[in-house]
Protein backbone atom coordinates (compact mmCIF):
# COMPACT_ATOMS: atom_id res chain seq x y z
CA UNK A 1 0.00 0.00 0.00
CA UNK A 2 1.30 3.45 -0.76
CA UNK A 3 1.76 6.13 1.57
CA UNK A 4 -1.30 8.43 0.19
CA UNK A 5 -3.71 5.30 0.23
CA UNK A 6 -2.61 4.62 3.89
CA UNK A 7 -2.83 8.49 4.65
CA UNK A 8 -6.52 8.71 2.81
CA UNK A 9 -7.73 5.69 5.05
CA UNK A 10 -6.92 7.15 8.65
CA UNK A 11 -8.56 10.96 7.74
CA UNK A 12 -8.80 13.24 10.53
CA UNK A 13 -12.05 14.57 11.28
CA UNK A 14 -11.53 18.57 11.06
CA UNK A 15 -15.15 19.52 12.70
CA UNK A 16 -14.07 18.61 16.47
CA UNK A 17 -10.93 20.11 15.76
CA UNK A 18 -12.13 23.66 14.21
CA UNK A 19 -14.57 23.51 17.28
CA UNK A 20 -12.31 23.23 19.59
CA UNK A 21 -9.92 25.46 18.61
CA UNK A 22 -12.85 28.26 17.81
CA UNK A 23 -13.54 27.28 21.99
CA UNK A 24 -10.40 27.62 22.99
CA UNK A 25 -9.85 31.24 21.13
CA UNK A 26 -13.63 32.51 21.92
CA UNK A 27 -12.29 31.61 26.01
CA UNK A 28 -9.30 33.52 25.60
CA UNK A 29 -10.51 36.53 23.89
CA UNK A 30 -13.10 37.18 26.63
CA UNK A 31 -10.34 36.84 29.57
CA UNK A 32 -8.84 39.23 27.35
CA UNK A 33 -11.54 42.00 27.34
CA UNK A 34 -12.76 41.15 30.88
CA UNK A 35 -9.11 41.25 32.13
CA UNK A 36 -9.56 44.24 34.20
CA UNK A 37 -12.82 42.98 35.98
CA UNK A 38 -11.31 39.77 36.67
CA UNK A 39 -7.96 41.31 38.36
CA UNK A 40 -9.98 43.96 40.54
CA UNK A 41 -12.41 41.40 41.64
CA UNK A 42 -9.70 39.26 42.67
CA UNK A 43 -7.83 42.09 44.43
CA UNK A 44 -11.21 42.74 46.49
CA UNK A 45 -11.55 38.80 47.64
CA UNK A 46 -7.76 38.91 48.59
CA UNK A 47 -8.51 42.57 50.70
CA UNK A 48 -11.48 40.79 52.35
CA UNK A 49 -9.26 37.56 53.46
CA UNK A 50 -6.28 39.62 54.00
CA UNK A 51 -6.77 43.15 55.20
CA UNK A 52 -4.35 45.56 54.54
CA UNK A 53 -2.57 47.11 57.72
CA UNK A 54 -3.47 50.51 58.71
CA UNK A 55 -0.37 52.89 58.01
CA UNK A 56 0.53 53.11 61.73
CA UNK A 57 0.54 49.76 62.58
CA UNK A 58 2.67 49.35 59.18
CA UNK A 59 5.14 51.82 60.48
CA UNK A 60 5.55 49.94 64.02
CA UNK A 61 5.70 46.98 62.32
CA UNK A 62 8.64 48.69 60.60
CA UNK A 63 10.37 50.17 63.91
CA UNK A 64 10.23 46.85 65.55
CA UNK A 65 12.26 45.33 62.53
CA UNK A 66 15.04 48.03 62.60
CA UNK A 67 15.30 47.49 66.91
CA UNK A 68 15.17 43.69 66.57
CA UNK A 69 18.09 44.10 63.48
CA UNK A 70 20.06 47.01 65.31
CA UNK A 71 19.84 44.65 68.44
CA UNK A 72 21.26 41.54 66.40
CA UNK A 73 23.85 43.70 64.78
CA UNK A 74 25.20 44.58 68.56
CA UNK A 75 25.38 41.45 69.68
CA UNK A 76 26.82 40.10 66.41
CA UNK A 77 29.70 43.02 66.92
CA UNK A 78 33.53 42.32 66.99
CA UNK A 79 34.23 44.65 69.81
CA UNK A 80 32.78 47.26 72.09
CA UNK A 81 33.74 50.12 70.17
CA UNK A 82 31.50 48.72 67.32
CA UNK A 83 28.66 48.19 69.97
CA UNK A 84 28.66 51.93 71.04
CA UNK A 85 28.88 52.92 67.30
CA UNK A 86 26.14 50.75 66.68
CA UNK A 87 24.38 52.23 69.80
CA UNK A 88 24.46 55.62 68.27
CA UNK A 89 23.08 55.46 65.03
CA UNK A 90 20.42 53.58 67.11
CA UNK A 91 19.57 56.38 68.94
CA UNK A 92 19.89 58.61 66.22
CA UNK A 93 17.10 56.64 64.06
Amino acid sequence: MSTAALALQQTVQLGPLLRIAAGAAATGATLLVFRPLIVGVLRAALLVLRPRLSKEERLARAKLRDVRMMKRMIAAASGPSDAAELRAIAARA
